[in-house]
């Protein structure tokens, strides 16, 4: 703990090697026991595992629906935090706690509010029945719970950089004849590019393993709208455990790679 050069951190093993200690039954172990327990059979039952038709379509539809939550949320989120950091207007600071509420609500809270707006006894659900139109137990529910989930990590990724951008630059462009769009493409978007990225991968990985609103709004059926993480429960729930850890190692190394590159695309900048 002494002798260190200023501003250099000190080197304590002790304090290290107490963090490891907690952090191994805590997270370490935990994330082990997925692998171990998946490849437990060997590669040719792993392989088998994830190959089976329930399989293949959980992780499919996750996947997509992942990918479309991530690209709408990167589109609505950015204009969001525009719009709050941009303007000042009556109810400014409400909608603002409003909007990032999905992060404190647990997720079953969020899939049972969905119900009761969109659902066969909801009151928009009501009105869309006659109508033969029901987003509840569809592909589009699911969305519409993930969006509603994820919506908060993209406005926390891009509005503090909109925040800290110095107004200077967007009169700059003004002056020079630029209209709204343009400024907005050419000197705000570029400024925004790391918490776009960082912002959409979050809401990817989120989506990838969102359960409770979705076992809620999803109906769980097979073929049809059974998310990886519905899979992996109900594979749990039938005595099936190495089918699910299975898929529960896949969405574990994609997390891990989703992260990789987020910290990697972060921590370049930075020399």
């Amino acid at each position: 703990m002494t002798g260190n050069a200023p501003g250099q951190r000190p080197r304590a093993r002790v304090p290290v090697g107490l963090l490891v200690l907690v952090l191994l039954p805590l997270i370490l172990m935990p994330i082990a026991a997925v692998f171990v327990f998946a490849l437990k059979g060997g590669p040719v039952a792993f392989w088998q595992a994830l190959t089976n038709e329930d399989a293949q379509f959980a992780l499919r539809f996750s996947l997509l629906i992942a990918f479309l939550t991530a690209a709408i949320n990167a589109v609505l989120g950015t204009w969001a935090s525009y719009v709050l950091s941009k303007y000042r207007f009556p109810g400014e600071r409400p909608l603002t706690i409003a909007i990032n509420l999905p992060v404190a609500i647990p997720t079953v809270v969020v899939g049972t509010s969905l119900l009761l707006l969109w659902g066969p006894i909801g009151l928009f659900g009501k009105l869309l029945e006659p109508l033969g139109l029901q987003p509840m137990f569809t592909p589009a529910g699911v969305l519409l719970a993930h969006l509603f989930v994820t919506f908060p990590y993209m406005l926390g990724a891009v509005k503090p950089l909109l925040d800290e951008l110095e107004v200077t630059y967007e009169e700059a462009a003004y002056t020079l004849g630029a209209g709204k769009w343009q400024t907005f493409r050419y000197v705000i978007l570029p400024a925004l590019r790391g918490g776009l990225f960082s912002g959409t991968l979050l809401t990817f990985a989120h989506s990838l393993g969102e359960f409770g609103a979705t076992v809620m709004v999803s109906g769980n059926l097979r073929l049809r709208t059974q998310t990886a993480p519905l899979y992996i429960f109900a594979q749990f729930e039938a005595g099936h455990v190495a089918e699910a850890n299975a898929v529960a190692a896949v969405l574990a190394a994609l997390s891990f790679a989703i992260f990789f590159f987020l910290l990697r695309y972060s921590a370049g900048p930075k020399k």
